[in-house]
């Protein structure tokens, strides 16, 4: 049995894992990354066709608008990214004994894809981090707290010693793998406090439970007849219950053409006709689709025989809409040397991609190395608190943006989204003035830090900013109340917890964007 001694444990080679992993590595903080699977990536998954397309069967998409961390690594990687198709008929299947109906409508909401599939950003995350950090094949079976560090122990894999298990002691360790995998598969010495082995059973892992299928051809004939590739299957008959154009890049005769779609079988039900498996699939898709959607090149993979993705429950719940971001799970345990990582423990964004690097970006702050603060300059802190004095007085101007768009958007006859829409717009007109005052002073960043791409003056600088949304936002609704003008509108006058929350979801992607947006500009002050 082998025994290491590492500063820093990071277990789950995932987005979440491989993000931090960069942090420490770019810090020089000593650390070793660890994976049950054989490879890296965890539930991003691309396999080549036989013409070489690479085919995403775990994670596709990302939204720029609202996930500003993932837009903003893709563009620090210089990876190319191109907007999902969608343009085209959408087709509609209720009965399998009729033909589909047809719809005009986009689907996805603004989604990118990246050229190359999602696994070539796992490649250009992974590309930096030195190969005797990496530690593949190595399952996490044991936690034991023995005071100063942790002693890890493995399952390990293949290995050319012939050894079964290794000990690593760390000092600190994060476990980036999802909570409810962890709750069964994990023993910890001492036992974790009950409140978080509740959340960590309570969190579904994302997608766990899914199968996807993908079909390449030689050409998109889909587009060619005007569809957009885009169908729901909703009867009890159905194999694929949405498929979507899953080509290369956006010109299909360069890139590659393919369908993908999601099983609408359980899982029960897909290991019942799993040697039926791809008859069905070729035969939906013909239904659909005409004869020539039956004579691509299959790929299928079933995320619930995953050991490594899929818990036994959740293979056991019934799928619904998840919640993550437990507040158990953002608490270190064992006096501050545990940590938890993965989507599913992101406070944004959790279950995708872009909740992945949030936890991760929680996790590179608890980490990171102890300095003393840097004093901040007399001319910084005069622009400092000349930029308060500004976003002090912008309460009154926002809330009368939004009153002005309110009454815009109720004069031009709008009756959805009236809020949500008026007050983005007020949020948004706020934080271009706020960037513009930030652009005009004369703050001096040549000494700062950086860290991860982020100026040690970016957080003092807009805490004068931090909550504006927050504090916006609870001065419309008190406005809605007492309006008149809304009155006729219920879901406006008072809305319901789920507006708001979408509202608060849209507002922190705005702040998010801000923030970016805000960095930049004194970086460039440097």
């Amino acid at each position: 049995m082998n025994q290491i001694d590492i500063e820093i444990a990071v277990v789950g080679a995932g987005l979440c894992g491989l993000a931090l992993a960069r942090t420490l590595h770019a810090r020089s903080q000593n650390f070793l990354l660890f994976e049950a699977r054989s490879r890296l990536g965890g539930r991003i998954l691309g396999e080549h066709s036989a013409s070489g397309m690479v085919l995403d069967l775990g994670p596709t998409w990302f939204w720029p608008k609202s996930e500003p961390h993932m837009a903003a690594l893709i563009e620090e990687l210089g990876l190319d990214a191109f907007p999902q198709h969608d343009s085209g008929t959408v087709l509609r299947m209720r009965d399998p004994n009729k033909d589909a109906e047809t719809l005009d409508q986009a689907v996805h909401g603004g989604a990118q894809r990246l050229s190359g599939g999602m696994a070539g950003l796992v490649q250009a995350m992974s590309g930096s981090l030195p190969a005797q950090a990496i530690r593949l094949a190595h399952e996490l079976v044991a936690v034991t707290d023995v005071g100063s560090y942790l002693d890890l122990r493995f399952r390990c894999a293949g290995r050319e010693t012939g050894e079964s298990e290794t000990v690593i002691r760390a000092r600190r360790v994060v476990l980036a793998v999802p909570p409810r995998l962890l709750a069964e598969q994990v023993r910890f010495t001492p036992a974790l406090d009950p409140q978080l082995v509740a959340a960590m059973r309570d969190t579904p892992t994302w997608m766990a439970t899914q199968a996807k299928a993908l079909m390449s051809y030689p050409q998109a004939f889909w587009r060619e007849a005007g569809q957009s590739g885009n169908a729901f299957v909703r009867h009890e008959q159905a194999v694929l219950g949405e498929i979507f154009d899953a080509c290369g890049g956006s010109d299909p005769s360069l890139s590659g053409a393919a369908l993908g779609g999601f099983v609408a079988m359980n899982p029960e039900q897909r290991t019942q006709f799993e040697m039926g498996m791809p008859m069905l699939v070729r035969s939906q898709l013909v239904q659909l689709f005409g004869e020539a959607a039956g004579q691509g090149e299959l790929h299928f993979h079933d995320w619930a025989n995953e050991p490594h993705t899929c818990a036994a429950l959740d293979r056991a719940e019934p799928a619904s809409e998840p919640e993550y971001g437990h507040p158990a799970l953002t608490r270190s345990g064992y006096g501050g040397r545990l940590h938890f990582g993965g989507s599913e423990s992101a406070q944004h964004g959790g279950g995708h991609l872009e909740g992945a690097l949030d936890a991760a970006l929680r996790l590179q702050r608890a980490l990171a190395p102890t300095r003393a603060p840097q004093p901040i300059s007399a001319l910084n802190a005069h622009c400092i608190e000349r930029f308060a004095a500004w976003a002090g007085g912008q309460s009154e101007p926002a809330l009368a943006a939004y009153q002005r768009t309110l009454h815009e958007r109720l004069s031009g006859q709008a009756r959805e989204q009236l809020t949500h829409y008026s007050v983005l717009q007020s949020l948004a007109e706020t934080y271009d003035a706020a960037l513009q005052q930030l652009a005009g002073l004369p703050f001096d960043a040549s000494g700062s830090v950086l860290e991860q791409g982020w100026s040690e003056l970016t957080a003092p600088v807009l805490q004068p900013m931090h909550g504006f949304g927050p504090t916006l936002l609870d001065a419309v609704l008190r406005f809605n109340r007492s309006s008149c003008a809304i009155s006729n509108f219920p879901s406006e006058h008072s809305p319901d917890p789920a507006y708001v929350d979408a509202i608060q979801r849209d507002m922190y992607a705005a702040w998010r964007t801000f923030a970016l947006a805000g960095n930049t500009i004194l970086l460039q002050k440097a």
